[in-house]
């Protein structure tokens, strides 16, 4: 299994004039030649040929796929095609995405016999990664990121899906920044804090005169997203009203200001998020179909924290860096075991509260479990194994997590998987017996 000697030289000739970083190696992952884009990035490596692509690119003593990553070789051994992948590389200038394109070479006789790799930098992704917090290197966290590459260039309506605190508004805004859109507006609209009445004005904007206090022309926030993206977090707040005229904005891409008989066209890309079912809004009545399907043809669903554990202590400190006020703080320990350990129901916005907290605690510069939370859910998760004792129909087990319970009513009905409004329905009627 082999191509004819003369057939590789011309192979690597033409691999050595392309302007993006390619390699060339065999079916066991063995880098035969680098061309002079990718060797640019590796100048401090005196020889790349010869090594495993694996070694290179992740540091890694096994294939990507024993190590828990997508190998795109083994991924076209078994489908025989050109694949694609999103990894996080080791490169001199740190650790980046990069999208990896790999395609199979055949020999006369039609088996593969060498794979030729492109590598392209995921535009923006390194600043972004370390910047905004959209950090980690688990599965799950790299098969999102892998899904934003996908989608960013594109011009499809993404609806982003996930518990409160995963850093919705933070992927939003990565899936802007390496788009085509980039150097226009990103505007963030929180669908939740707007009042039915004030809606409409706020996104289509009004003109002086069009209800009682419209003093002046207003522009909303469609006309201000011009060019670029218009976020909607929390879009299953929407009112049903409101729905209508916003199905009619991504069909047709048009808008009317309040007050206005004018058409107005609109030029910008929608990103959308909620934490709530969509889906079973729908069938409840509450959410339009016909908008639950304009929003929804890319959907991109947000791992919560304590499905990528290891991904906490990345985490930890890269916000320690910024909640620690230019101190030099530290974990010991005991605190990265018990961060990792917990069960962190607001997610990356629960554990920087909890950081920057323990900041406040620490007179030293190491936080140690005396600064974080005592009796915190997560605590109370891993020494009451039996689920049946802290069941939300328990009322008994109930008053007793409540009592010993630090954390605010919203995290305690969050890990108890009830509303706010059960929750305080259920302890006020324990108040009342407990009177009786």
């Amino acid at each position: 299994m082999a191509v004819e000697p003369s057939s590789l030289s011309e192979l690597i000739s033409f691999l050595e004039n392309l302007p993006e970083p390619h390699i060339l190696c065999d079916r066991n992952y063995q880098i035969l030649a680098a061309n002079e884009a990718y060797r640019a990035n590796w100048v401090e490596q005196t020889e790349l040929v010869g090594r495993k692509c694996f070694e290179v690119s992740h540091r890694y003593t096994v294939p990507c796929d024993q190590a828990g990553e997508s190998c795109p070789l083994q991924r076209s051994l078994q489908s025989g095609q050109r694949e694609r992948v999103l990894h996080l590389h080791h490169t001199p200038k740190g650790e980046i995405f990069e999208n990896i394109e790999l395609s199979p070479i055949r020999d006369a006789s039609g088996e593969i016999a060498y794979y030729i790799e492109k590598l392209e930098p995921m535009p923006g992704a390194r600043s972004l990664v370390h910047a905004q917090g959209l950090i980690g290197r688990s599965p799950a966290f790299v098969g999102m990121m892998e899904m934003v590459a996908r989608v960013a260039p594109a011009e499809a309506a993404v609806l982003l899906q996930g518990e409160s605190g995963t850093g919705k508004e933070l992927v939003a805004n990565a899936i802007h920044q390496i788009s085509k859109r980039a150097e226009k507006p990103f505007v963030a609209v929180d669908c939740s804090g707007l009042a039915e009445t004030l809606f409409e004005s706020e996104l289509f904007g009004h003109e002086r005169g069009a209800f009682t206090g419209a003093v002046a022309r207003k522009t909303g926030l469609v006309e201000a997203a011009s060019g670029g993206t218009l976020f909607l977090d929390e879009v299953g707040d929407i009112p049903l009203s409101i729905q209508v005229k916003l199905l009619r904005l991504l069909e047709t891409g048009t808008f009317r200001r309040v007050g206005s008989p004018e058409l107005r066209k609109a030029d910008i890309r929608i990103i959308s998020a909620t934490h709530r079912p969509l889906a079973e809004m729908v069938e409840a009545g509450t959410f339009r179909q016909d908008l639950f399907y304009r929003l929804n043809i890319f959907p991109i669903f947000l791992p919560a924290l304590r499905e990528r554990p290891e991904d906490i202590g990345l985490l930890a400190e890269s916000l320690l860096t910024r909640v620690a006020a230019g101190r030099p703080m530290r974990l010991s320990g005991d605190a990265m075991r018990w961060l990792q350990g917990y069960a962190f129901p607001g997610n990356i916005r629960e554990l920087r509260n909890i950081l920057e907290r323990a900041c406040l605690l620490s007179d030293g510069d190491e936080i140690d479990l005396r600064h974080l939370p005592a009796g915190s859910p997560g605590q109370l998760l891993r020494s009451t194994p039996e689920k049946a004792k802290i069941s939300p129909s328990n009322d008994l087990g109930l008053a007793e997590l409540a009592s010993g319970f630090s954390g605010s009513r919203q995290a305690l009905a969050a890990h108890l998987g009830l509303s706010e409004r059960t929750l305080y329905r259920r302890l006020k009627a324990l108040e009342k017996s407990g009177e009786s």
